[in-house]
């Protein structure tokens, strides 16, 4: 979102990561600006089970956990590399002097977060109100709308697995395997492999 020369020109560190590295904690204060340049990030909260549910998962040239940056609060949730690749770290203060002193770049960051409310809004609703094979559609025409540059003349390959799609519908990985089988039956989707087609 952020062009790299901007990034450099407020004292942002690109930095490698690992597979698997935790990038913050749900609870810890909010402290720096991330954006993605290569790899993947998952955000995620677990309830007081241990269920993991995936708050959103961030490709390269997308940032994530500013809210708190933004409200002085501490994480809602926790970040995790889902592969190896490099993140931007930019300072809080700098991230603040950086919004002030760029009005184009403060009304994208504007944009990006009203967007993903209004992800969160779809997918409480879904959660809460509507049975498995609603709420799979719902999430795969959603991230197909963000990959296709022709979403209802183009099929895409769905970027997540059986896991992550349970993980961001609140379902168990069983129900997705189930319920993904019935909708390939039904001529709804297509299975290429392992790969979920739509």
């Amino acid at each position: 979102m952020i062009p790299a020369s901007v990034l450099n020109a407020y004292n942002a560190r690109l930095v490698k990561v690992e597979k698997d590295q935790i990038l913050f904690e749900e609870g810890r204060q909010a402290v720096d600006y991330f954006q993605v340049e290569e790899g993947k990030v998952k955000m995620y909260v677990l309830n007081p089970d241990g269920q993991e549910f995936t708050q959103g998962i961030f490709s390269p040239g997308e940032s994530f956990g500013e809210p708190p940056l933004l409200g002085d609060f501490p994480y809602p949730s926790s970040a995790i590399t889902l592969e190896a690749g490099k993140i931007w770290r930019m300072a809080k203060s700098d991230f603040m002097r950086l919004l002030k002193e760029n009005f184009d770049i403060h009304m994208k960051l504007d944009q990006v977060l009203c967007r993903r409310l209004q992800y969160k809004s779809m997918i409480l609703t879904e959660v809460s109100s509507y049975d498995p094979e609603h709420r799979l559609l719902t999430i795969i025409k959603y991230f197909k709308s963000k990959i296709a540059k022709h979403p209802s003349r183009e099929k895409v390959i769905v970027p997540f697995t059986r896991q992550q799609l349970a993980d961001m519908t609140g379902l168990r990985v069983e129900t997705v395997i189930r319920t993904v089988k019935k909708m390939e039956k039904e001529g709804k989707l297509v299975l290429e492999g392992h790969k979920i087609k739509f």
